[in-house]
């Protein structure tokens, strides 16, 4: 993937008010599964307003090196011609990541329970992270690894036909392992369980039972227990992808922190197990309204009203994380401007992600003028009572090819008295590939 080579540095400087209605794009969860269940559905599939960033298409990349049909018609409208559940076929090369975890991690589970081999490469970011904890229950089922030191890409796994049911608890909250054992799952004959101690995210479940297939959830003793029976038919779908509301969030925070803003962010999914964000913001003083909210398939969708507002320090609930994972290097930045004292903690999962997020955004916030302190499984930080941050004074702070560190100083600098130089904005292509464009819509640039 491109971004790896050739840095795209910028100075995100303070601007004008966010004014008027700007639409984010598709969902990336919604957006990744759409193209996998299509692939694997029997017929025709149709996905609109799909999220056309780096990390989906590698999806749809690595479903068409397996036999699926997938084509962006000239509306902006995908088809997938799925091949059905045990239909896939053999790559003939490896399937290249780019920079997705959530397509490498769900694939591997989709491949498990195939009699296939594959070899998962990824970029230099993608290939540091680690995937031990899908191998673990995957090889369970009978899938066998040979992979890089420390459960790294590359690495070629060669799937089970057929697979074993298991009844997997998860050591660690994680929508990915999940959804990677329940993947497996679908090929495998009999009932595969999967014992939740603490909610995720639960887009598979929901698109999964959409497709048809026999899943169940039920609560024990404040325990989620998934079952999928295996061997399943799905059936194809028409999909409308929602907003992803950790797209969303940039523009929320980005409102809430520049005087005067007065921004709609229309359609944007919401949720429960993704949108704890703005209920924390909420609870620090923002202003965010939900407008004609509405449902679109299975998803709660809404627009959101987003004013300036005075924010104040709270220590964030840790049950939260889990619903806003990805979305705290972005409140770092609302704690940064907020009054008082943010307390975050049970944060650990970020340490993993596209990079240390808690280490590289402690670094970043600092250069850029906040009072931060990291701790082992969260940030401290100081906020300025909505004094503007002093801003990097031309050094640029390092986002180590991290999508969402780049967009959050991004953030950063439109709250920032003399900017903020951000070393590379190629990675947000990712996930986000308007955001720039979309930001200059909004302050009117």
């Amino acid at each position: 993937m491109s971004h790896a080579n050739i840095p795209t540095p910028r100075n995100f400087k303070p601007g004008a008010p966010l004014t008027g209605r700007i639409t984010v794009p598709g969902d990336k969860s919604i957006s990744h599964r759409s193209l996998m269940f299509g692939a694997l559905a029997v017929g025709r599939t149709t996905a609109k307003d799909l999220l056309e960033g780096e990390d989906v298409m590698a999806t749809a990349a690595a479903m068409r090196a397996m036999g699926a049909r997938i084509v962006r018609e000239d509306d902006g409208t995908w088809t997938i011609d799925g091949v059905g559940v045990g239909g896939l076929l053999q790559p003939e090369t490896a399937l290249d990541m780019g920079n997705s975890g959530t397509s490498t991690r769900l694939l591997l589970g989709v491949v498990a329970s195939h009699g296939i081999t594959a070899t998962f490469t990824g970029d230099a970011s993608l290939s540091k992270r680690p995937m031990g904890r899908v191998i673990e229950p995957l090889s369970l089922m009978g899938a066998d690894f040979t992979s890089s030191p420390g459960g790294r890409l590359p690495l070629t796994m060669r799937g089970a036909h057929p697979a074993v049911p298991i009844e997997y608890r998860l050591p660690v909250a994680s929508a990915q392992v999940k959804s990677a054992v329940l993947l497996a799952g679908l090929n495998t004959p009999g009932v595969t369980r999967v014992i939740e101690p603490v909610a995720t995210r639960d887009h598979t479940e929901r698109m999964l039972t959409g497709f048809g297939a026999d899943l169940t959830v039920e609560e024990v003793n404040g325990e989620r227990i998934i079952d999928i029976r295996g061997e399943a038919e799905l059936r194809p779908q028409d999909i409308v992808v929602p907003g992803d509301p950790s797209s969303a969030a940039f523009f929320v925070v980005a409102a809430l922190l520049v005087p005067g803003s007065d921004l709609v962010v229309a359609n944007v999914g919401l949720n429960p197990t993704r949108a704890a964000l703005f209920d924390v913001l909420r609870a620090m003083g923002g202003s965010i309204e939900e407008v004609d909210r509405r449902d679109v398939g299975g998803e709660p969708v809404a627009d959101l009203r987003v004013r300036h507002s005075e924010l104040s320090g709270i220590e964030v609930d840790p049950a939260v994380a889990p619903a806003m994972i990805d979305e705290f290097p972005v409140l770092f930045v609302a704690a940064a401007l907020a009054k008082g004292r943010t307390v975050t903690t049970g944060l650990d999962e970020l340490r993993v992600k596209e990079s240390d997020r808690l280490s590289a955004m402690a670094e970043a916030l600092t250069l850029a003028g906040a009072s931060v302190e990291e701790r082992e499984d969260g940030l401290v930080i100081e906020g300025t009572g909505g004094e503007p941050l002093a801003g990097t004074s031309g050094e640029p702070v390092t986002t180590h090819l991290d999508h969402r560190i780049a967009m959050s100083m991004a953030v950063a600098g439109l709250a920032s008295r003399s900017g903020v130089e951000v070393d590379d904005t190629s990675p947000i292509a990712t996930s986000f590939p308007t955001f720039e464009a979309l930001l200059a819509q909004a302050s009117g640039a």
